[in-house]
């Protein structure tokens, strides 16, 4: 049963139904709370009691903890069978943890979506999650202190946030009564006087803002006995002044709406043009974030079946090739879709006419070698050797870099390759920052990560992940973060302690929601959760036994012999491994043979083992799976 829990305002839990779960007393409220604090970590009993009794605690302290856990799982868990484990409120080592499930606790949420939020209205959707102080329950429990402080603050930053959108998009006087009651109950909030004056201000209240700003520097003076800050006094004079510079604002929606409107009278619907200005919007669209990357891929199949129902090749060449979107992760998120274009593309090469411009035949080229992705194919890899031939020739910097991109995709040929690879994020790299790419520079940088952690060199990915999470901050690249957010949970699997790493996966699992890209997301969080207790040596039982049933994703061949080891049906296991499909030849290729190997190594099935030890044999040098930028296994050659 999924249960939902709050702790922005009193500490609730809610069933699937959205009803509240009954919690009896404030002990119990208390439990539930600070285990929420702790975050999924184990909060061990010494440390429980001494956080529930302040003071000295009783003598059946112990005892009563019991009884109140006892009660929540009841509480929680009401379906679960006697004598069945957990699943929510675990026993574990030397305490309890609250394995809630990703996106279920609403602070979690609040925090995700001020990250993710690039618009006033998604940062609104976040702030109404807030129904009073977080923690009210427990507010003076200095265990709760930091986590409130940390909420609190945010929530401060997602309303000054909120209204500096606004003020970008011209709706300075929408801004007003929320920033108005912002400061009143804030009033030491620098940014936030100086947000309310510029909106007074751009609300044609010049007046009313030089009061605001009179009013911020006697609260300071006199009740802080400070001076406002540089910010606050240069507002002051741009505004007695009338400065250009404070319009700003609405300028950037204004241009839009009316560069549209004049796009709208002036180039006829249905027009060759337009469909090809369409296919570029689509592509800056699928690079703002998931819900942009969902919408654009749910049109471009529209896109391209529109130009061939035109007749004209060479058009439908420029359709299919200039949706040229960076692409790292090697699992498409739509086989389906991605088949379909492929064949649209082979279809459009042979229809090309021989004076067909090079570059038409080099996007489709490029665009066949991105799409067959996870199971290269002879076709895909010349295509893509032919596309970056064609590219270098024109001296076409986009072109090339979208052709490299495809390369990139066909180096899965065999294990051992991350070499091979960052040199193709070398070129992109410096490819893309001499002719002003940030999307391919940032996909350079992604590659790069991906190769120095495959080889066991963390500094130099470090470098790459902080430079890639750089550029992605400048030019507005949400989706970045996902995959430097994952990287930096495989490092802390590498350092340990394990219990942090499988935090870590956990919160970068959250990132994935939403993010449009199931053919990353399906299986991931579980498959990581498993290659980090196999790296450090620790038992791993099957999930199910647990009340767990992980959607394994495409993983699932992979892993099914060591669930069925778990449970003790070794026959079925060495079954399974004897119908085992070759792994995928893609960035997990070396950790799917290598959970292979394991159930191999435990059923005595010697012929999959030389397969696995043949397959991994040329990446003698790196880490298994650690080139994903995700999870590894440790050392190929441990395995071997």
């Amino acid at each position: 049963m999924r249960v939902e829990f709050e702790v922005l305002g009193p500490v609730t839990a809610r069933d699937a139904a959205g009803r509240p779960i009954p919690l009896k007393g404030p002990r119990h409220r208390a439990v539930l709370a600070r285990l929420l604090v702790a975050r999924r970590r184990v909060v061990p009993v010494p440390r429980l009691v001494a956080d529930l009794w302040e003071d000295e605690p009783p003598a059946g302290a112990v005892l009563a903890l019991r009884t109140f856990v006892a009660a929540l799982r009841r509480a929680l868990e009401p379906d679960r069978p006697p004598r069945t484990p957990a699943r929510l409120l675990v026993t574990e080592g030397p305490g309890y943890a609250l394995r809630a499930d990703p996106g279920t606790v609403d602070a979690e949420r609040f925090s995700s979506a001020v990250a993710a939020a690039t618009t006033p209205d998604a940062l609104a959707a976040a702030l109404a999650l807030w129904r009073g102080p977080a923690y009210a329950d427990v507010a003076d429990a200095p265990w709760a202190r930091a986590e409130r402080t940390r909420l609190g603050e945010l929530r401060l930053h997602a309303v000054e946030r909120r209204a500096a959108l606004l003020l970008d998009r011209g709706s300075a006087a929408e801004a007003v009564p929320d920033l108005d009651a912002h400061v009143t109950e804030h009033p030491w909030r620098e940014d936030g006087w100086r947000l309310l004056a510029l909106a007074l201000y751009r609300s044609g209240r010049q007046g009313d803002a030089l009061a605001v700003l009179r009013r911020a520097r006697t609260l300071l003076v006199e009740q802080l006995g400070v001076d406002p800050g540089p910010a606050l006094r240069r507002l002051e004079a741009d505004i007695l002044a009338q400065a250009g510079s404070l319009a700003g604002g609405g300028t950037v929606e204004r241009v839009w709406e009316e560069t549209a409107a004049a796009y709208d009278r002036t180039v006829a619907g249905g027009s060759r043009a337009r469909l090809e200005s369409t296919v570029g919007l689509l592509r800056e669209l699928a690079l703002t974030g998931g819900a942009g990357l969902l919408a654009a891929r749910g049109h471009r199949p529209s896109a391209v079946a529109a130009a061939e129902e035109l007749g004209d090749p060479e058009l439908t060449a420029r359709v299919i090739g200039a949706y040229d979107v960076p692409a790292i992760w090697t699992r498409v998120d739509d086989p389906e879709q991605a088949a379909r274009v492929v064949a649209a593309a082979e279809r459009t090469l042979a229809a090309l006419p021989p004076d067909a411009a090079p570059a038409a035949r080099a996007r489709l080229l490029a665009t066949i070698a991105v799409e067959v992705r996870g199971a290269p194919t002879e076709r895909a890899g010349v295509a893509a050797r032919e596309a970056v031939a064609l590219a270098r020739e024109l001296g076409d910097a986009r072109l090339l870099a979208f052709a490299l991109n495809g390369l990139f995709m066909q180096t899965f040929d065999r294990a051992g390759l991350a070499g091979r690879r960052d040199g193709i994020g070398a070129e992109l790299v410096a490819l893309a920052a001499r002719h002003g790419l940030p999307a391919y520079e940032i996909l350079g940088h992604l590659i790069r990560m991906q190769a120095h952690a495959a080889r066991g060199d963390f500094p130099g990915a470090d470098r790459h992940a902080a430079a890639a999470d750089r550029l992605a901050e400048r030019h507005d690249r949400p989706l970045v973060a996902v995959f430097t957010q994952w990287y930096a949970a495989l490092r802390r699997a590498e350092r340990g302690p394990v219990a942090e790493a499988e935090a870590a996966y956990r919160a970068a699992a959250e990132r994935l929601s939403g993010a449009g890209m199931p053919g990353l997301e399906r299986g991931l969080l579980p498959l990581a959760l498993l290659c980090l207790r196999i790296r450090h040596g620790l038992p791993w039982e099957d999930p199910a036994a647990a009340g767990e049933e992980p959607d394994w994703g495409p993983y699932a061949p992979w892993t099914h012999p060591l669930l069925l080891l778990a449970r003790g049906a070794d026959t079925e296991a060495a079954a399974a491994l004897r119908a085992l499909p070759p792994p995928p030849r893609d960035l997990l290729y070396e950790a799917m043979w290598c959970l292979t190997a394991k159930a191999a190594a435990a059923v005595g099935d010697r012929e999959t083992l030389h397969r696995a030890r043949t397959a991994l044999a040329p990446a003698a040098g790196e880490l298994a799976g650690a080139g994903s930028g995700l999870l590894t296994l440790g050392p190929v050659t441990g395995w071997l």
